[in-house]
């Protein structure tokens, strides 16, 4: 028997539990101070690309309102037909970001929330490099990683009648791979989850040379 291909797990998934995830996580508080931290290390109208946009909010939201250029990309048309209605300011792109074709040193920053996590950790370190050449020298990459070592699938996601797949590996690794991938990793913190996980947030420099 075939094995499905995990991508397709996730971009189903985002497809159908859009709405239903937007409901369940409260984003909007999650993510404010990470956003106001970025907008207070972008030049005045700065380019950014979010990886994993989701509908746009509130990251592509908020960088526009303050006068940002931002192009979003995201695996689920669903979420990023969502986007387009909800920011239409923003430029947005349905596709794999592990087979996106950009130009380098062509963004101010780029962010990853809740993304990265699903890709599969085989992909992550080259996907690490790619991003890093699409952010100009001395540019910010946020983004959010696992905290352990952990690949599967949850059949009934959020109790949303789909399934979810998730890949990463524990927060050393991820770091090693910023580094080789040519960041300086400024900040790290864990950000807790339920009752005992959670990812790290990482504050990672475009290294200079």
């Amino acid at each position: 028997m075939d094995v499905e291909d995990p991508k397709e797990v996730v971009r189903r998934g985002y497809d159908v539990l859009s709405e239903h995830y937007e409901r369940a996580f409260g984003s909007e508080t999650k993510y404010g101070s990470w956003i106001g931290e970025l907008l207070g290390r972008l030049p005045e109208t700065g380019t950014v690309l979010d990886i994993g946009c989701g509908t746009g909010v509130p990251v592509a939201r908020s960088l526009v309102a303050a006068g940002h250029r931002v192009t979003g990309v995201d695996i689920s048309q669903v979420q990023i037909r969502r986007a387009r209605e909800l920011v239409p300011g923003a430029d947005f792109i349905r596709a794999d970001a592990t087979t996106l074709e950009l130009p380098q040193g062509s963004f101010d920053a780029v962010v990853c929330l809740y993304a990265l996590i699903h890709v599969p950790v085989e992909e992550q370190p080259a996907l690490l490099e790619r991003i890093a050449s699409w952010i100009r020298p001395g540019g910010w990459f946020l983004s959010t990683t696992g905290h352990r070592a952990w690949t599967g699938t949850d059949e009934n996601w959020l109790g949303g009648g789909a399934a979810m797949w998730w890949s990463q590996f524990d927060a050393a690794t991820s770091r090693a791979w910023l580094v080789q991938a040519g960041f300086d990793v400024a900040h790290e913190e864990f950000v807790p989850e339920g009752d005992s996980g959670g990812h790290v947030l990482f504050w990672a420099r475009r290294s200079p040379g």
